[in-house]
């Protein structure tokens, strides 16, 4: 071991350094984050509490720490490091300490508001190991969403994520970061929490007059007039899209997207309209720009014709408004409709179907004529072949057809505007003054629904107090998001989304582009069957008991969520949540409970004994609970049963439902196909629904088959990839957790 005058010079004048501060304060040095090595300080702990703390007067409303406790706090400290006599302290290290002082004060001394302080004092990031786990693409932020693609990009978002998921935690009610924490409730993109809106439904009219900003301001990117050729009106649409997903969280989509572009297509030969429509499927699913290098999550309404609601409605194109009217387009229309449909039929280059935009039938009684006959079974050809488009359907009463406009959104997100709901709807719908539609959602947070069981222990009445105290914790959430949101939008940290450009023929400023005011919180559901399956003793296709209990509760939800928004002022609806890592969440965190372990390892779906044995320390497991209102994917009902349980619950569910019908390999006939749809779409309450097929895509020949097939069976190849729909979208079966690929295993699939 070297000594004295063997040391380096640098270390020399250090350890000297050390000595002479040692012997006059007794106090070790401090190697501060940025890097210096400086004498010990007790004041510099003084002004760091007094200045950082002032952050809960920001946020909770509390005042920060005068001088005289965040003098007592640094004594408190100090008395801890001469306790253990280290040669040097780090600043975190110093941080932890005063953070450990405060929550001994806060649990010992009986001032539970020292716990605000220390998470307000609290250092967020990730342990090395775990940062190299994202760096390798393994771990559980790795398959959390299956739209990530393995890249750069994904990585640096994700190390990025588990740092904003805990700033946001630390810095909203203890009481609903437990809630989360311990999978009572969970609230989703919770990385993005203060600082982007969840979903978005566009109205493509008003980029058709205004034209396109991308960054929202014009300064930091080039501004494009209103489009005059298709080509531009068409990449303006997917340009919408991708600007769309950097001020928000969820998916992006048009209302309408055949009607609005027809008017640009007249005088088109059809090849040409062809072309178009394949450009924009390639630029949707050829442009890793979004959130952290995903494709654009997209979704497209697409009407085969023009609906009566629109028929006399002034068409907006090329900056002005009229005189044409949209019903003159219906020609138009349908040609665009039929070249959507057919690139969707014949998939990309290796034959394997387009994941995005999801394609949404818009169903209404007009559409249902002889004369639409041929454009439905192209529908259902695509349907029978990869199973990808999914039915926006209208006919119920409840989705307001005739009355109003609705669409569905994201996953399965349900958004609607009537005359009833909305004084301006009639401005909007023909856009006056730069008035339109603006649906979309602020944030979900749902509830484990099993657990709720757990704890009413057969008792209806307390079921349903659990399920109303959980609300009232996401209605929490959702004003801590607004207020979060309010300081983002005055901060115009949402430039994309407040922007207000010059009307080109007044000079006036526009309306913004989302009207706030009109956006959802979103209450969802996990795990319903479950729920039953603990509190009845039956799932929901064992028993007719069990699906009136699973009615009676979501109404009596939907009757206290209807308080609940009249109390707040602010929108609120019930939905089945997609849970693509949700349902997973919620059954680890009741298997790895004491108190309900118990209990969930009875009713888990999934491997549940394996998981058991592994399930210290791990987050992907395959395990799962039932996505919302699902009857179990492994019951082996037949499609008329599903059909007849799931339907019920759409009325009531507000803000989304989606029906999966699983489809079996042989199932292929088009014609049958239809049949199915006009008896879904005419008999149920069912408002959205979609039919899956399961593929086997092969890296060696490119091809492209139906089934899960371990070898390809045009090459023998075994280097094959699985692909099929995880919750509302198709995707490779690669990026899926392991409970999303047990249960895709699970699924009972049906032959029609």
């Amino acid at each position: 071991m070297k000594k004295g005058k063997d040391l380096p010079p640098g270390q020399m004048a250090i350890d000297q350094f050390y000595k002479a501060e040692r012997l006059y304060r007794g106090m070790p040095m401090v190697r501060t984050t940025d890097g210096y090595l400086v004498p010990w300080d007790k004041n510099r702990i003084i002004e760091q509490l007094q200045r950082e703390t002032a952050l809960a007067k920001t946020m909770f409303d509390m005042e920060p720490l005068n001088g005289l406790k965040a003098e007592k706090v640094a004594n408190a400290v100090e008395k801890r490091i001469r306790l253990i006599k280290p040669k040097y302290v780090s600043g975190p290290m110093i941080r932890e300490i005063v953070n450990n002082v405060l929550l001994d004060w806060s649990e010992q001394e009986g001032m539970p508001e020292l716990q605000i302080y220390r998470n307000i004092l609290t250092r967020v990031g990730v342990p090395v190991p775990d940062a190299y786990e994202i760096d390798t693409g393994t771990g559980f932020e790795s398959k959390e969403n299956a739209n990530l693609q393995p890249n750069p990009e994904t990585v640096h978002k994700k190390k990025a994520d588990r740092l904003s998921k805990e700033q946001y935690l630390l810095l909203m009610d203890p009481t609903l970061a437990t809630a989360h924490h311990q999978g009572d409730i969970h609230i989703h993109t919770l990385e993005y929490f203060g600082s982007r809106p969840f979903c978005q439904d566009w109205d493509l009219r008003y980029f058709l007059y205004y034209g396109l900003i991308p960054d929202g301001s014009g300064f930091r990117s080039s501004v494009a007039g209103p489009a005059k050729q298709p080509e531009v009106a068409i990449l303006h649409s997917v340009k919408v899209l991708a600007a769309g997903q950097t001020n928000f969280s969820g998916g992006q989509g048009f209302m309408y997207y055949t009607m609005f572009l027809a008017p640009f297509l007249r005088g088109l030969p059809y090849e040409r309209v062809k072309q178009l429509a394949q450009m924009m499927f390639y630029e949707l699913t050829q442009t890793y720009v979004t959130r952290g290098g995903q494709l654009v999550f997209s979704n497209i309404q697409l009407p085969m014709g023009v609906p009566k609601i629109w028929q006399n409605v002034p068409v907006v194109m090329k900056g002005r408004v009229g005189p044409d009217t949209y019903g003159s387009y219906e020609d138009e229309v349908q040609t665009f409709f039929r070249a959507i449909t057919e690139v969707s039929l014949e998939g990309d280059f290796w034959g394997k179907p387009f994941n995005f935009p999801k394609n949404e039938n818009y169903v209404s009684p007009e559409f249902f004529k002889p004369e639409y006959d041929d454009l439905w079974m192209l529908v259902h050809k695509s349907v029978g072949k990869f199973g990808a488009p999914y039915f926006d359907n209208m006919l119920p009463t409840y989705r307001g057809y005739g009355n109003g406009i609705s669409c569905y959104q994201c996953c399965a997100y349900q958004f609607a505007n009537t005359p009833q709901t909305d004084p301006k709807f009639h401005e909007k719908l023909y856009f006056e003054e730069g008035q339109h539609f603006s649906m979309g959602g602020w944030q979900v947070v749902s509830i484990n629904m099993p657990r709720l069981a757990y704890r009413a222990n057969g008792d209806y009445d307390k079921l349903l107090e659990a399920a109303q105290e959980n609300m009232r914790l996401a209605v929490e959430v959702f004003k801590a998001k607004q207020n979060w949101m309010h300081k983002a939008i005055d901060n115009k940290m949402v430039p994309f989304a407040t922007q207000t450009p010059r009307d080109p023929v007044t000079g006036k400023l526009a309306p913004p582009a989302v009207d706030f005011s009109e956006l959802v919180s979103v209450i969802g559901v996990v795990g319903i069957n479950e729920m039953l399956q603990h509190f009845t003793g039956k799932e929901l296709h064992e028993s007719d008991d069990s699906v009136r209990v699973a009615i009676k509760l979501l109404l009596d939800m939907e009757k206290y969520r209807k308080g609940l928004e009249m109390r707040n002022g602010f929108k609120i609806m019930l939905a089945r949540t997609p849970a693509e890592s949700t349902a997973q969440t919620f059954a680890i965190s009741d298997l790895v409970s004491p108190q309900y372990k118990k209990y969930a390892q009875k009713v888990v779906k999934g491997d549940v004994e394996g998981s058991l044995a592994l399930v210290k320390g791990k987050r992907d497991l395959p395990v799962y609970y039932s996505n919302g209102t699902h009857t179990y994917v492994g019951a082996k009902i037949s499609l008329g049963k599903k059909l007849d349980i799931e339907h019920k619950f759409f009325p009531i569910l507000s803000g989304g439902n989606i029906f999966h019908a699983w489809l079996g390999e042989s199932c292929s006939d088009p014609e049958a196909l239809y049949k199915l749809t006009q008896r879904i779409c005419r008999n149920t309450q069912i408002g959205y629904f979609s039919y899956t097929k399961d593929l086997t895509v092969c890296s060696k020949c490119q091809s492209t088959n139906t089934g899960l097939l371990q070898n390809c069976p045009t090459c023998g190849s075994d280097s094959v990839k699985w692909w099929s729909r995880i919750t509302g979208y198709y995707t490779d079966v690669t990026g899926w957790n392991e409970g999303k690929r047990q249960e895709l295993m699970d699924r009972y699939r049906v032959t029609i």
